[in-house]
C-alpha cells in the first residue's frame, strides 16, 4: 500500500503564522523554533538540550551505517495524523521489538510541568504496527532537523534504526524510543491512570484523549487497529470522557 503525500493543509489544522495552537503543529512553527522559545525560559529549561546537542545527536544517527540514501520514517503516535514533513510516500508497516505505550510525561504539547499529560513512546517488547514515511535523499537532513526539534528538546526519546516489515518486504526505519533515563518516563502505568492523565493533562497543542482519539482515527486510515489504544478509548467513554 502506497500512497501520494496529502497537500499540507491536510495534514495539520493550526493557523498559517507560524503559531502554536490547540489542535496540531505547523512546519513553520518548527522553523521558526517555537517550541523551544516556549520552554527555554520556563521550569524546563534546564532539561532542555542545547543546539549544539541536537545536532550531534542528528548527526550520529545519519552517520549510522543502517541509514540509507532515502530514509525511512516510523511514525507511531502524532506523526500519523500530523507528520509535518516532506515525504514521498507512506505505507503501513510492523516495527518488531517494541510496542505503543502511553508511558512519557507530557508537560509541554499535552500537559504542563504542574499537571503533566501523557503521549506514546515505544518501549522494548512485542511489536507496533503504525506508518512509515520515505524521506527523499535530497530533503532528509532538513527534515530530520525540524523533526528533532520537535521530537527531542528535552532528550526523552532514543532514536534507533528498528527494523520494519511492509508490503514492499523489511527494511531499517528511524524510530523515536522512549529514553528510560530521563525525567520524562512515565514507566508502565495502570489503564485507569492513563485515563485519567490523558483527561486532566492539556497543554500547548491541546488535551491528552484528543491525541489519543486522533492517533486511533490515524491508524484507522490505514486500516490499522490497534487494541491497546481501543481499550483505552472504551474506558474514557464509559466513563463519559
Amino acid at each position: 500500500m502506497k500512497a501520494s503525500p496529502p497537500p499540507p493543509a491536510a495534514a495539520d489544522s493550526t493557523p498559517g503564522d507560524g503559531s502554536l495552537a490547540i489542535g496540531g503543529l505547523t512546519r513553520l512553527a518548527l522553523e521558526s523554533n517555537l517550541l523551544r522559545q516556549s520552554v527555554e525560559h520556563g521550569p524546563l529549561r534546564d532539561e532542555l538540550l542545547s543546539e549544539d546537542e541536537l545536532e550531534a545527536s542528528l548527526q550520529a544517527t545519519l552517520a549510522s551505517p543502517h541509514r540509507q540514501p532515502d530514509v525511512w520514517l516510523f511514525g507511531y503516535g502524532s506523526l500519523i495524523w500530523n507528520p509535518v514533513l516532506s515525504y514521498a510516500e507512506r505505507q503501513p508497516v510492523t516495527v518488531h521489538g517494541y510496542h505503543r505505550s502511553f508511558c512519557l510525561w507530557s508537560r509541554i504539547n499535552r500537559g504542563t510541568p504542574d499537571c503533566p499529560g501523557l503521549v506514546l513512546g515505544l518501549e522494548r517488547g512485542g511489536r507496533c504496527t503504525g506508518v512509515a514515511y520515505r524521506l527523499p535523499q535530497r530533503e532528509v537532513e532538513l527534515d530530520l532537523r525540524l523533526l528533532w526539534r520537535r521530537e527531542m528538546l528535552l532528550g526523552s526519546y532514543e532514536p534507533r534504526w528498528v527494523q520494519a516489515s511492509g508490503p514492499d518486504g523489511k527494511f531499517r526505519a528511524l524510530a523515536f524510543v522512549v529514553h528510560v533515563r530521563r525525567s520524562g518516563y512515565a514507566g508502565k502505568l495502570p489503564d485507569t491512570e492513563v485515563i485519567e492523565r490523558l483527561s486532566a493533562g492539556c497543554g500547548k497543542l491541546g488535551n491528552g484523549l484528543d491525541y489519543l482519539r486522533q492517533t486511533l482515527a490515524g491508524l484507522a486510515r490505514s486500516g490499522i487497529r490497534d487494541p491497546y489504544l481501543l481499550r483505552l478509548d472504551a474506558l474514557a467513554k464509559a466513563r463519559g470522557l
